[in-house]
């Protein structure tokens, strides 16, 4: 992976993808932050050497280089998901990428569903832990200890400064920002009613199909890392309704200029 990772990098950096300081992960029905970055190259994914594509209709397929708040950035529009067919270390091969290109901080956004009833579509939450229920790890594979320890401490793998300024933030904004317990499933299937319960049991308070992957490997690589899931839907198992895929985009919609404020904002803050 060395190797692959060398190739990829340097074909970035002559297209001029230079001294990244955040990157950024943009989620389903996510993709208004571009507005306020100013662009200095995009890349497709499908040009990028070792690269995966996005296959998802409602995810783009593009590596943009930027500015943010007078910070460089790198913005993926369109993340890879397990459910697309991909491994573990391709969903995260990109996340190796910005490391390699200078970034020091990851920040990544989600659309997931509400378990904690006390959550409403189009709210956030800021997550605080998650469960991983994909099956695997993004680490389990030879010569992993090439690019990080192998066994990675887990204890605290989202970064607390990082979290204290998203609330902060967020109070000073006026956006309700719920703090919980993120899981991450495999897909792309919705749940049933008794895995619905079942996660609740469990201790989570909103699921999605993402996320968990890139942030062990953020860990894996030392990166201070956040992430912010919309919800866009209630995951109420006394009173499931068929998921409409529209809705879950519409409520992603509503509730982005209320992310959008919290990802320039704290960007803002990092030194």
């Amino acid at each position: 992976m060395k190797k692959f990772i060398e190739e990829t990098s340097n074909y970035l950096k002559k297209k001029g993808f230079e001294s990244p300081e955040v990157g950024i992960i943009l989620g389903t029905g996510l993709g208004q932050l571009l507005k306020h970055v100013e662009i200095i190259k995009e890349v497709s994914y499908n040009h990028i050497p070792n690269f995966p594509t996005a296959t998802v209709e409602f995810h783009k397929g593009k590596l943009i280089y930027g500015t943010l708040e007078g910070k460089k950035v790198i913005v993926m529009q369109g993340r890879f998901h397990l459910y697309e067919g991909y491994t573990l270390q391709d969903v995260t091969y990109p996340v190796r990428i910005m490391k390699h290109l200078g970034i020091t901080t990851l920040l990544i956004s989600n659309a997931s569903g509400a378990i904690n009833l006390d959550y409403k579509k189009g709210e956030l939450m800021l997550i605080e832990d998650h469960i991983n229920l994909q099956g695997g790890s993004p680490l389990a594979f030879k010569g992993v200890e090439h690019l990080g320890e192998r066994f990675v401490d887990m204890s605290a793998p989202y970064d607390a400064t990082l979290n204290t300024h998203f609330e902060s933030i967020a109070l000073k904004n006026n956006i309700k920002l719920h703090k919980g317990v993120y899981v991450s499933v495999v897909g792309p299937q919705l749940e049933t009613r008794a895995e619905y319960k079942m996660l609740k049991i469990m201790g989570a308070d909103a699921v999605g199909m993402s996320t968990v992957p890139e942030i062990i490997v953020a860990n894996h690589l030392k990166l201070k890392v956040a992430a912010v899931s919309v919800l866009t839907d209630e995951c109420d198992p006394e009173n499931l309704k068929p998921i409409d895929i529209t809705e879950i985009i519409e409520m992603a919609t509503k509730a982005e200029p209320d992310m959008i404020t919290l990802f320039k904002e704290l960007i803002k803050k990092i030194a």
